[in-house]
């Protein structure tokens, strides 16, 4: 499996350039023109960001904050200056090496490389979804809401995780079921909407919003 990096930078020259340098050397590239666009990028397993530092929705440190706690892998920030008060802002905010533009492309591989090389993962696969401040980590098995724990048990966890991983997909209450207690479970479907109401008032509890819509007659969807 080639490496996977995600490059963010709101000047589309840029990352062209970068698409096309890393698509030539075997790398895929999950290309972003901005700070929201490389938040929902991040759920896509990169191995390495590449982060622009000035992008004017997020900036990279601010970006870098936000993901950090979730993704594991080496941040690279870009950028055309930087003073030693960025680059402690920079490290504090979780970012690993700064690249200087204008850079050489045979300088940027080589760091890369490097990091990838440097680069002992804590997980084989780090599965995170990102929505609207809402944060599910499923490696963890945890949820938060704008960096704040969501405390769910098990059984709902596991009801959040079948939903919002099948976004807009309904699910009745008899899958639900079957798919969370199993065939053999000792009870019966109905348990299902005690679980989803009991989700429902943590979500609100915790400012989550409306999550999980009730489709009529037909079952629960979680909304995108």
């Amino acid at each position: 499996m080639p490496y996977r990096i995600l490059v963010a930078d709101d000047e589309a020259d840029i990352v062209h350039m970068l698409r096309d340098l890393f698509s030539m050397k075997g790398y895929e590239v999950l290309a972003a023109y901005g700070g929201e666009e490389a938040l929902k990028l991040s759920e896509q397993s990169p191995d390495l960001i590449l982060l622009d530092v000035n992008m004017p929705d997020i900036d990279g440190f601010s970006l870098c904050r936000r993901i950090r706690d979730f993704v594991s892998c080496p941040i690279l920030f870009l950028t055309a200056k930087i003073e030693d008060a960025d680059k402690v802002k920079g490290f504090a905010s979780g970012g690993d090496d700064y690249i200087l533009k204008p850079f050489s492309s045979a300088e940027l591989l080589a760091r890369v490389a490097a990091h990838l090389r440097r680069e002992k993962r804590r997980q084989s696969e780090v599965k995170v979804k990102f929505d609207r401040g809402l944060v599910i980590d499923y490696t963890q098995r945890c949820v938060f809401q704008d960096g704040e724990p969501v405390k769910l048990a098990k059984k709902e966890f596991e009801i959040v995780e079948l939903l919002s991983t099948h976004p807009s997909q309904v699910f009745d209450r008899e899958r639900i079921y079957e798919a969370i207690w199993g065939y053999e479970g000792e009870g019966d479907s109905a348990v299902v909407a005690e679980h989803i109401r009991r989700i429902r008032a943590k979500l609100t509890a915790a400012s989550c919003g409306e999550r999980i819509e009730t489709v009529w007659g037909v079952g629960y969807k979680w909304k995108k």
